[in-house]
């Protein structure tokens, strides 16, 4: 009997956790006042500049992303990607530089990984002083907003 009791605690709080990740990304999917969702802008921006991906930038992203736990490193490729890509976009550039990877990823990256996120770049001798600013920036998971709203801000162009 305890042995059913212990085995429907884990269930549930398997469950639970499954549910709440659901959620989010239910919560993501869902249209926002232009009809889009995130992820349907997130598409569309890595569809769109996927020509002005080279190699070099590719490779750079994989390593980037290297320190997310495999689960969900995919997620976070491509929510880093399409933000990288919506700079690229909008600065009107040929090709996918260090400038806006440093930007997108940045930016895209929680405030809460912050702390990892610089110990990879100095281990991969990238400097990242420049891009200090846009720290604050960064999604932050008690300011819910979308990665996208940010474009004037990093680009530095007026709002």
């Amino acid at each position: 009997m305890i042995l059913i009791a212990i085995w429907t605690f884990i269930m549930l709080g398997a469950m639970t956790i499954g549910g709440f990740f659901m959620f989010r990304k239910f919560l993501r999917r869902m249209p926002k006042g232009d009809g889009y969702s995130e992820l349907d802008w997130q598409d569309y921006y890595i569809e769109k500049a996927l020509p002005l991906w080279n190699q070099d930038a590719r490779e750079l992203l994989n390593e980037l992303v290297s320190p997310v736990p495999e689960l969900f490193r995919d997620v976070a490729k491509e929510r880093i990607a399409g933000r990288i890509s919506k700079i690229a976009l909008d600065e009107g550039v040929k090709t996918i530089e260090l400038d806006q990877i440093m930007k997108g990823y940045i930016i895209a990256t929680p405030k809460k990984d912050h702390k990892f996120m610089k110990k990879k770049l100095k281990q991969l001798e990238i400097d990242y002083t420049p891009y200090l600013e846009l720290f604050e920036l960064a999604d932050d998971e008690k300011q819910k907003f979308s990665i996208f709203e940010q474009t004037e801000k990093v680009s530095g162009r007026p709002s």
